[in-house]
């Protein structure tokens, strides 16, 4: 099985303590986005993990902890902009977070952090050309220490719809798109630099952009060995990642990244980091008695060199 750490909050930034409890404990429980009261009871057991996918803007708080994982594959989607606090106003200093991304790949290699610029979004201030020039100077710092770098154009999803209207920010046309593909893939390759886009509609095959897998099993094959998974079918259509099972929870994230489509709550907004009990096995939340659980079946995916041939 795949865990994702998490599409939903910043698990590594802001709750890496009860992260690493789980992984002690040796299991974690997660609510149904839709459904509260339904818990899902997930073993960590190395021997049911193929791979573990950290998603995050500020994976420090892990990096003197990362000895604790020497059980478990693992790789992570590491968000990198350029945009000033008026976007992404909790997190920590553009340098700090480059020094970071530099720690973590000279820590478990470079093939194993992605670089995500992500989203791309217009406004006054951050025009087409300045996200070109942005990417250019990101692109310089960081690839001695990566391989890849995933795109993303802003979705604009319901729930920050006005957010994003009243901010003036908006996701790029179709113009500035086609622009903007051309620019940052001949940039990338220049940097050696290998680039794809996660889940979009629009193909940019016609400047050397395919669809991104950010749950990867053809990275997790490559990495740690041949896995047999199948495409993500509670994702967007557009999106190539396979299955996984993610630990986090929404509304919980403190980042205040103003684009988020995962948090709305107010609080968050303004920096606030939610109560979390490192001993509940539930992200920022305890096990009540409305709630139901369910131990998850788990089993670790076929690998190729285990698995008896295909009759």
């Amino acid at each position: 099985m795949i865990l994702s750490v998490s599409r939903r909050t910043d698990v590594p930034a802001c709750f890496s303590d009860w992260f690493f409890r789980r992984i002690q404990d040796g299991q974690a429980c997660v609510r149904n986005p839709v459904n509260p009261h339904q818990v899902s009871r997930i073993s960590l057991s190395p021997e049911v993990i193929d791979c573990i996918v950290f998603w995050s803007k500020n994976p420090r708080p892990m990096l003197n902890r990362l000895k604790e994982l020497e059980s478990y594959p693992y790789y992570f989607q590491f968000t990198l902009n350029a945009y000033g606090k008026d976007m992404e106003p909790f997190l920590p200093s553009l340098k700090e977070r480059i020094q970071t991304f530099h720690r973590l790949a000279a820590s478990i290699g470079k093939e194993r952090v992605l670089w995500r610029y992500d989203p791309i979004c217009i406004t006054k201030t951050y025009s087409v050309s300045w996200h070109i020039r942005a990417f250019s100077a990101l692109a310089r710092e960081l690839s001695s220490s990566t391989e890849t770098c995933t795109i993303s154009f802003l979705d604009m999803y319901p729930g920050i719809a006005k957010t994003m209207e009243r901010s003036g920010i908006r996701t790029p046309d179709e113009r500035e798109r086609r622009i903007l593909a051309r620019e940052l893939a001949v940039t990338a390759r220049s940097f050696g630099l290998s680039i794809c886009a996660c889940a979009e509609d629009m193909d940019l095959s016609a400047f050397g952009i395919e669809p991104a897998r950010c749950i990867d099993d053809r990275l997790i094959s490559r990495l740690f060995g041949t896995i047999k998974v199948k495409k993500d079918r509670n994702q967007r259509p557009a999106c190539g990642s396979v299955s996984s099972i993610d630990l986090g929870a929404y509304h919980t994230c403190p980042n205040g990244c103003l684009y988020c489509y995962a948090c709305r709550s107010k609080s968050r907004r303004e920096g606030l980091t939610p109560a979390c009990d490192p001993s509940s096995p539930l992200l920022c939340s305890c096990i009540t008695e409305a709630d139901r659980i369910t131990d998850r079946a788990m089993k670790r995916l076929r690998f190729a060199q285990d698995a008896p041939a295909d009759p």
